[in-house]
């Protein structure tokens, strides 16, 4: 069933024509002469060959990328010593993402999805290659890998959505669950393997290493991209391709506005990522100072997590179509935030610790997959670039607050009300009186924030019901 969207951008004739296109290419359909449809059954393998080939090679270049900015993150704090300075290097990639993802949704619509991620991507790696040579020449500083995060955190963007909408175009509806499962899949590996790899090779043959294997995955995914992907044609409607930023980023809220299922979803997710910010700006305060702690600890704790997120995106494959895939949304969430957060916070071994990560981190990509198969199948596939731009704002927005909430509440509040309260006091005896102590409160207090936006939304959420398209 199809829902109503903007009529001044997009017809719904015109949009069911496309996406049936789109679905009869990806199916391998075609009409005969009689005029009737010939279906014909093939393997995943060949319905989802161009997906593979740009999932697997974007995240090998992913890979690379993640690399790079870890063995960069390791060369600052080696030349500095200040983890402000070093922590900048986030803050100034994740700023422009947050800021302009509103606005690159007009970029990813009007403009031809391939070049746009070729143009991104060759823009990137010309970063890395300046990076590189501004190292050799002995000319590297601090602001130069500023501006040159800031310059790869817009470049990626304008890409992601781009990226977003390709997928759509080259995978049947039916295996949009799969394709999410193994998109999470490949972050999960990621986040396992840069620091070990990124580690390793930087302190084998330092950064002049790490930046070839970024250079090297660059040119696979390229190449790839470039010869071996056909992207069907979207083509905008003239009203769009005239429309100024500002009217992009009006028409994408309006969509979201109509589709109020999907918006409510991405609202729930901001607040999911308020609560998971702050947990991560807590878990180094409250793992790091205690006697059974420390950073080999931490990096244990961390670890699990991309483990727990490894087998979520194996199950989120696997698994077949829920019924009711907002209630699962909202109960893993459920399930996530208040399991790691109170099992975290009220115990005090580290192999407790990593299994509440394992708890935490295990139904995430569970939840990716259902709400990736929702806006997917919701959204106009004429719409989607400036609707997951407008995602991307509206729902990541609240993660580099719930840093620095986190962080504030933690050195202002938390940790002095431990201080000061009693060695009889009920919070001493929960959490402890060591430092960390505060931030296992925090953590705790987090949990029940948690709990208190899953309820406040499924109340929300019950009125809409979502129909699978087939």
């Amino acid at each position: 069933m199809k829902q109503k969207i903007d009529k001044r951008i997009d017809k719904t004739t015109e949009n069911r024509t496309s996406r049936d296109k789109i679905d009869q290419n990806n199916a391998g359909g075609s009409k005969t002469g009689t005029g009737k449809m010939r279906k014909s059954r093939k393997h995943p393998s060949c319905e989802l060959r161009d997906f593979y080939i740009l999932w697997s090679t974007q995240g090998l270049s992913q890979l690379g990328s993640t690399m790079t900015n870890f063995a960069l993150t390791l060369w600052l704090y080696q030349a500095t010593g200040s983890a402000l300075q070093t922590a900048l290097l986030s803050v100034c990639s994740y700023a422009p993402y947050v800021l302009m993802s509103i606005f690159a949704g007009a970029f990813s619509d009007r403009w031809d999805k391939k070049k746009t991620m070729l143009v991104c991507d060759g823009l990137a790696a010309c970063c890395t290659v300046t990076v590189f040579v501004l190292l050799k020449a002995g000319m590297l500083s601090p602001w130069h890998l500023y501006g040159l995060n800031a310059v790869n955190g817009l470049m990626n963007t304008v890409q992601s959505p781009a990226g977003d909408v390709a997928i759509t175009l080259i995978t049947p509806k039916k295996w949009f669950q799969k394709t999410s499962g193994l998109r999470s899949l490949s972050s999960s590996v990621i986040t396992i393997l840069h620091p070990v790899l990124a580690t390793s090779i930087y302190a084998i043959g330092g950064m002049d290493v790490v930046v070839a294997v970024d250079l090297a995955t660059f040119a696979v995914a390229f190449s790839a991209l470039l010869f071996w992907i056909r992207l069907p044609k979207v083509r905008a409607s003239q009203e769009a391709a005239d429309e100024s930023l500002l009217q992009s980023a009006k028409a994408g809220l309006r969509c979201l506005n109509e589709n109020r299922m999907v918006l409510a979803l991405i609202l729930f997710l901001a607040g999911v990522n308020l609560v998971a910010s702050a947990f991560d700006a807590a878990l180094p305060a409250f793992v790091l100072p205690r006697e059974n702690g420390g950073e080999k600890v931490l990096g244990a704790v961390m670890s699990f997590a991309g483990v727990a997120m490894l087998l979520g995106s194996l199950l989120a494959s696997a698994l077949p179509a829920p019924k009711d895939r907002i209630r699962v949304i909202v109960f893993t969430m459920l399930f996530s935030l208040t399991t790691d957060n109170f099992l975290m916070s009220l115990s005090d071994t580290p192999a407790l610790w990593c299994f509440a990560q394992i708890l935490g981190y295990l139904p995430v990509p569970l939840m990716n997959a259902h709400l990736d198969v929702i806006v997917r199948s919701t959204i106009p596939v004429e719409m989607q670039g400036r609707v997951y731009a407008c995602r991307n704002t509206l729902q990541f927005f609240t993660i580099p607050i719930g840093y620095s909430l986190s962080g504030w509440l933690i050195d202002a509040v938390f940790e002095p009300f431990i201080t000061d309260a009693g060695k009889n006091s009920v919070a001493v005896f929960f959490f402890g009186a060591e430092k960390g102590a505060g931030a296992a409160m925090m953590i705790f207090s987090l949990g029940i924030a948690g709990a208190a936006i899953c309820f406040a939304f499924r109340a929300v959420l019950q009125k809409y019901k979502y129909q699978e398209q087939e």
